[in-house]
């Protein structure tokens, strides 16, 4: 049986990436707009409408604006903006957020893809939360930079164009209201949001997400070790989150901005310093991967009850 796809938006960045991925790939048909009609509300609708599983990369507004021209009860929609993420009746795109939620997820008709901040800030906290380690109301901290494509056309522009990168590192949310913070606080488990410190580097893609911890003034005071079982048990077997292992002192001494590459994986570290009681939590993905093209594509084979990671880059 063919599964008919309709991404809306897809000349955009995160768009071509999930095109890319979707190549190829006799189970699915994609349905297409002629250039000339993508601002055309009625060939929209009617490619909405034809299709079993839309997938939005749009801004905020045009992705409720898509949403809405859908007239029928069966197309499916995962939307990739920020505009569903907390969303009543939206399921969040991240299967590996805790037990039962992949099931959760292919039951579902509406799916919100995680933002690449958050997910791994997620992969990171939810499993401590989960299991004790980390309480609800303690006072988390998550910083990182990402690669300039995350910013999207307009980034893109500034540090492609003629006058150059505008910094190799340029702090940026520092009115502390960035947009991914609600779906942080939510699906963390998290009862206050967390302090967000990202940073975009001067590369076009991959991103580092650090949160560090004070395990002595953590209750319980949870050892190191404990920390990286905690994380090692939720991601056990999965083809695609990865723990590295804590007397990996090579790996620990070589995580890069583009560790993973331009893949659909993610890689966990736990850097600990069982002496000092102290923990610096690194989640290595690439923005377009896991963090955007790579989870939809991901979503989508939940949705369509295919191989998870058909068409993904591992």
């Amino acid at each position: 049986m063919t599964t008919n796809i309709f991404i809306d938006g897809g000349h955009g960045t995160t768009g071509i990436e999930i095109g890319d991925r979707l190549a190829g790939r006799p189970e699915l048909s994609l349905i297409t707009v002629p250039e000339e009609k993508r601002r055309d509300a009625s060939a929209r609708r009617d490619a909405l409408n034809a299709a079993d599983i839309v997938i939005l990369c749009l801004p905020d507004d045009a992705a409720r604006e898509a949403v809405a021209l859908i007239d029928n009860d069966r197309t499916r929609v995962i939307d990739a903006s920020t505009a569903h993420r907390v969303a009543n009746g939206w399921t969040y795109g991240f299967p590996e957020l805790e037990p039962g939620h992949r099931e959760l997820l292919a039951g579902s008709r509406y799916v919100a893809n995680p933002g690449c901040w958050p997910t791994g800030f997620l992969a990171l906290v939810r499993p401590l939360v989960l299991a004790g380690l980390l309480p609800a109301d303690w006072p988390v901290t998550v910083s990182g930079a990402s690669g300039y494509s995350g910013g999207g056309k307009a980034m893109i522009a500034d540090y492609e164009g003629a006058n150059g990168a505008p910094s190799a590192f340029l702090p940026y949310g520092l009115a502390l209201g960035h947009k991914h913070v609600p779906e942080m606080t939510r699906y963390s488990g998290l009862t206050h949001p967390p302090l967000f410190a990202p940073a975009v580097a001067n590369a076009y893609r991959g991103m580092i997400v650090e949160v560090p911890l004070q395990l002595r003034a953590l209750p319980g005071a949870p050892t190191v070790a404990a920390i990286h079982d905690a994380l090692a048990a939720a991601y056990a077997g999965s083809p695609i989150v990865s723990v590295a292992a804590l007397e990996d002192s090579a790996a620990m001494a070589n995580i890069r901005l583009e560790h993973v590459g331009a893949t659909d994986r993610l890689a966990l570290f736990v850097c600990g310093n069982a002496e000092q009681g102290q923990v610096r939590l690194v989640a290595a993905l690439d923005n377009l991967g896991k963090g955007a093209a790579g989870a939809a594509v991901q979503n989508l084979n939940i949705l369509a009850g295919l191989p998870e990671t058909a068409g993904l880059r591992l």
